[in-house]
């Protein structure tokens, strides 16, 4: 009876074994052909039988050359200062306790939830002719390395802030108070102590903020100008404008490589601080505010100055006309014009990203529900090689993936070029990860023994999932999927590929209206950024109501 018991229980966990892996049949199956076949095809046409000497050529092209010398220097220097003016921040979230911390966190995380196109409106409406720093300074500051570099710290905040807060409201702060106890500074304690335990979080904070600047698109195409350019604006200009698909297949190899590299890094950074975060819960370490007045003060006003005054901007830009201020640029988005920018009224826009973002995040929910279900459960060497192959969307260009789209999937039984599914799918590709992330900690952290006990009473893999997983990670749906609806209704590099020009989404019409001159156009886009930037706060503040068990941020 021993034999039979103990042979009963393997033979049910064979079939959970399975029945996990018959679960990324659909998320294989997806990213091979929206992401892979995609990727894959305009690399393989770009490049053709002369790929070396071609390399060789775009690499010694002293133009091509200075791109991808400002793509890294400016992404090492956006991460440098991320980290300098956003790591106070996490102090203050990890270590100090206040009244609003829940709602003030929300907000620090509003700007990264933002469309890259948003964020290059806000700071062109602050720094850009005519903005706030030329009306009362006389100071331009669009179309600089400055600008750049502050927008990048903008919408990176929140990563160092969530990542390295997380895991510092869990060391022990007995161990620092130890140092001090014998005699050390505060400066040496953080320096000797807390810093070394950090270490594994700032790497990962670092590694992820590298990889959005390095990969940067809109805000570079907005600041930036004729005169700067990343590697991800270079394959937009080879790919749309100069229809040079070799050099644009060129670059987006080494964007892929270079982008495979930073994640291999990432997930050890990851790894060692999973393991870190054991140390002691967040609600032992968190002090009052008071004795720290002053520095509580001080990084409140930074995160007001640097990220309330943009947005402020924005909703100020919209309102001022050459009249004063009023009402006439939101009035113009319900218009449709014959000398309009957009074929439709700017308005229709909006409808336009709810619809595909919605459809998006259906998808997204269905694909990284199955995966972080499969993933989460003793991952052997091939799904932990295709839980790292989930997070390439991130940093892939998602110019090379929106132009793939139009030359991979125009054909049967793939040809997609006239269906409503083609933007939705795009914008899951990225949101995706981000499910994955939310749900499978949850899912990894549920009592094996409890669905052990399931199967033995004779439960199904499918009754296991629903009667005990399900229950168990509800919440954290959710909250995958206002990230999810917040990252699509953004997505912009894509999608300004394979939008319709009578069906744009709001980052589309926001990009278009602004590369056109007149103050009309200009209004409108500041209104639309507007828009776009309340859903995605109201999205994101929706999620902060919804309480999850905190054992680590993003």
């Amino acid at each position: 009876m021993e034999i039979n018991g103990f042979g009963l229980v393997e033979s049910r966990r064979t079939r959970s074994v399975l029945f996990r892996l018959a679960l990324l049949i659909g998320p294989v199956l997806f990213f091979a052909v929206f992401f892979g076949y995609p990727v894959a095809s305009i690399i393989s046409r770009g490049l053709g039988e002369s790929g070396l000497s071609r390399a060789q050529a775009v690499f010694e092209d002293p133009a091509i050359q200075e791109i991808l010398w400002f793509t890294l220097w400016q992404a090492l220097a956006s991460t440098v200062l991320t980290l300098l003016i956003a790591l106070p921040g996490a102090y203050i979230f990890a270590r100090l306790h206040f009244r609003g911390k829940a709602l003030l966190r929300a907000l620090v995380t509003v700007p990264f939830v933002l469309p890259t196109t948003v964020v290059g409106a806000a700071f062109l409406g602050l720094l850009g002719q005519n903005g706030i720093t030329d009306q009362w300074f006389g100071f331009t500051g669009d179309r600089t390395v400055f600008a750049i570099l502050l927008a990048h710290v903008f919408f990176n905040y929140a990563v160092v802030v969530r990542t390295v807060g997380g895991l510092w409201a869990h060391l022990d702060p007995r161990q620092a108070e130890a140092a001090r106890t014998l005699g050390a500074g505060p400066w040496r304690a953080f320096t000797r102590v807390t810093l070394p335990q950090l270490a594994p979080a700032v790497g990962a904070a670092a590694l992820l903020v590298f990889l959005f600047t390095f990969t940067s698109f809109g805000v570079v195409q907005i600041l930036g100008g004729p005169q700067y350019a990343t590697l991800e604006v270079e394959i937009y200009r080879q790919t749309a404008q100069l229809l040079d698909l070799p050099t644009a297949a060129i670059l987006s190899l080494l964007q892929l490589l270079t982008v495979g590299a930073v994640l291999g890094i990432h997930a050890y950074f990851a790894r060692r601080r999973a393991r870190a975060l054991r140390l002691v819960p967040a609600t032992q370490s968190t002090q009052s505010v008071r004795g720290r007045r002053w520095f509580f003060g001080l990084n409140l006003a930074a995160m007001i100055v640097l990220l309330g005054a943009p947005l402020a901007v924005l909703v100020e830009r919209s309102f001022s006309t050459g009249d004063g201020y009023g009402l006439r640029y939101w009035r113009e988005l319900a218009r449709n014009d014959t000398d309009s920018t957009l074929f439709v009224p700017a308005i229709e826009a909006v409808g336009n990203s709810i619809y595909f973002a919605a459809l998006a995040t259906l998808i997204a929910l269905i694909v990284g529900s199955l995966a972080a279900f499969a993933l989460s459960h003793r991952p052997g060497k091939f799904t932990k090689a295709f839980d790292a192959m989930l997070m390439l969307p991130l940093g892939v260009s998602a110019v090379t993936v929106g132009f793939g789209f139009l030359i991979a999937l125009d054909e049967p039984p793939l040809d997609l070029r006239d269906s409503p599914l083609l933007i939705p799918l795009a914008q899951a590709l990225v949101a995706v990860p981000f499910v994955v992330r939310t749900m499978a900690p949850v899912l990894s952290s549920i009592d094996e023994r409890l669905r052990e006990a399931a199967r033995v009473l004779g439960a199904s893999p499918w009754r296991v999932w629903r009667t005990v997983d399900l229950p168990l990670v509800w919440r954290s749906g959710l909250v995958a999927t206002g990230f999810a609806f917040a990252i699509s209704l953004g997505e912009f590099g894509a999608t300004v590929f394979i939008a319709r020009p009578d069906q744009p989404t709001v980052p589309v019409a926001i990009y278009r209206l602004l590369g056109r001159p007149g103050e009309l156009n200009y209004g409108q886009a500041m209104a639309l950024s507007v828009l776009l930037a309340a859903l995605c706060a109201a999205a994101l503040l929706l999620l902060e109501r919804i309480r999850l068990p905190r054992s680590g941020e993003m």
